[in-house]
């Protein structure tokens, strides 16, 4: 089969490659006009891609990104590891791993930079007699046949002519154009649900010294408050970031776009603290995301599919907060999918049923989950101000008991391995929540832990509002309130 694939990112590389060694002929169009050119320090921050700015934000590698290359791409898989990248087991968490069940080898986290996974994959893609990479080519349009019921993409239009494909692979990302190029061609629009994500995220990335520690020994990676969800995210090489998801209400948070606010901040709470107590080297200024929201694209609605012959994957098809860490999890497996399932492109309408049937049972599911998760969040930041004590004091929220299990398992996990493993299986997509907590099992554990402690599960306050206004308030020159944050206009698009 001739594929062509719009957009060279983590997505459609990984496809194309995947189709590459399945022996198909790959096509993969990039607008950019550079590649890795492995000093991962000079290519992290210098490799400027505005189109793509979460490219400088850490990202979490969860089980089936380990799974996925291993199966598909050992060769990448090796080169990650070679260049720094370190794999950390759930159960690492405690000092002895408990009695091994089936699945427990799978629940492991590849800690890394994205710049890691993208370097191996070019350099895996260049050795590929395959797959051709043309960088500064980007694609401007699709040929549709309108002949037939449903019309069918043929192949993609550049400055350089029509190229014919059997199969045509969105992978352009969360602003890819090919929506707007189906409502030109008069094709029924794809399905779109949307959920804003009302936060904004500051990240700064941390070098620690070689001759030093390495990690602070056994702290947690997350802090949740109502006025901030402090993440660290330890990488490779010795490189770590340290990230403030912040609600955008809080109309002070653009001061931690000032270095020394957000170092003093970082210093401040538990889980990035340890971290900075290491006295690491700072590396570049504090990265800042705006502008998210949750996203699901279906190329099939009520009537069938939209569009035949072509199909998309990662952000293309769904994009979600980051809290979660899923983004490059689903993608992956959305590559394998489509390299398992493109035999079956000799009947395109079954073919973009079959896609979009195994993207609602397998994806959807957890799209939906950061939804709730999302939800959820907001009700605990809602509660800031509304008591006596001050910020964070008010009448506990009302949760569903699903996610209510789903905070509970959080702190819970932290001393109980039997939550442990249920919650790792759920962050590594491996089960669904409704499924994992509902074991009789887990159940038993987490709710003798409920039942020990005072009122519905919350993470400890940590941080007082008083401190954090005073850690906002002590920005020598703050960008002016209501200043949007860099990449918000762009990721809104």
């Amino acid at each position: 089969m001739q594929v062509t694939v719009i957009g060279g990112g983590i997505g459609g590389l990984s496809a194309a490659l995947f189709l590459a060694r399945r022996g198909h002929s790959v096509t993969v169009f990039e607008q950019e006009v550079h590649r890795p050119t492995g000093d991962l320090r000079q290519d992290f921050f210098g490799w400027h891609r505005p189109r793509t700015p979460q490219v400088v934000q850490p990202h979490a590698m969860l089980a089936p990104v380990r799974t996925v290359l291993r199966t598909e791409a050992p060769d990448v898989y090796a080169e990650m590891l070679a260049l720094g990248a370190r794999e950390y087991h759930e159960f690492d968490w405690f000092a002895e791993h408990p009695p091994a069940r089936p699945g427990d080898e799978d629940l492991v986290a590849v800690r890394t930079r994205r710049i890691v996974l993208e370097t191996a994959l070019h350099h895996a893609v260049a050795r590929e007699a395959g797959v051709d990479l043309r960088f500064d080519e980007p694609v401007t349009g699709l040929v549709i046949d309108r002949d037939g019921p449903v019309p069918r993409v043929t192949g993609v239009r550049t400055a350089a002519g029509v190229v014919a494909a059997d199969l045509v692979l969105d992978a352009a990302g969360r602003r890819s154009p090919i929506p707007g190029w189906l409502a030109e061609a008069g094709c029924r629009p794809p399905v779109v649900e949307n959920h804003s994500v009302g936060r904004a995220y500051y990240s700064r990335w941390y070098q620690l010294d070689p001759e030093g520690p390495q990690n602070p020994g056994r702290v947690w990676d997350v802090a949740v408050t109502p006025f901030a969800i402090n993440l660290v995210f330890p990488s490779d090489s010795g490189v770590f970031a340290v990230t403030f998801a912040v609600p955008l209400a809080e109309a002070r948070r653009a001061a931690l776009r000032d270095p020394a606010v957000f170092d003093a901040a970082a210093r401040r709470f538990p889980a990035s603290g340890p971290w900075l107590a290491l006295e690491p080297e700072a590396l570049g200024d504090v990265q800042v995301m705006a502008g998210l929201d949750n996203r699901w694209t279906a190329l099939v609605d009520d009537a069938g599919p939209v569009v035949t012959g072509l199909v998309g994957i990662g952000d293309a098809i769904t994009h979600t907060n980051p809290t979660l860490g899923q983004g490059v999890a689903l993608t992956l497996l959305a590559a394998q999918r489509v390299a398992d399932g493109i035999d079956g492109i000799a009947d395109p309408h079954a073919h973009a049923l079959a896609h979009f049937h195994w993207a609602e049972r397998t994806l959807k599911p957890w799209f939906d989950l950061q939804v709730r998760i999302d939800g959820g969040d907001e009700e605990l930041f809602a509660r800031r101000g509304s008591g006596p004590g001050g910020p964070g004091q008010g009448p506990p929220p009302i949760l569903d008991d699903l996610t209510r299990a789903q905070y509970a398992s959080i702190p819970c996990a932290m001393q109980d391995p039997v939550v442990m493993r249920a919650r790792a299986k759920v962050r590594h997509l491996a089960v669904a929540p409704e499924v994992a907590f509902a074991d009789a099992e887990v159940r038993e554990h987490l709710t003798a832990w409920l039942d020990r402690q005072q009122g519905p599960p919350r993470m400890p306050q940590f941080v007082s509002g008083e401190e954090w206004a005073e850690l906002l308030a002590s920005a020598d020159a703050a960008p002016a309130v209501g200043e949007p944050e860099p990449n918000a206009a762009a990721l809104a698009a």
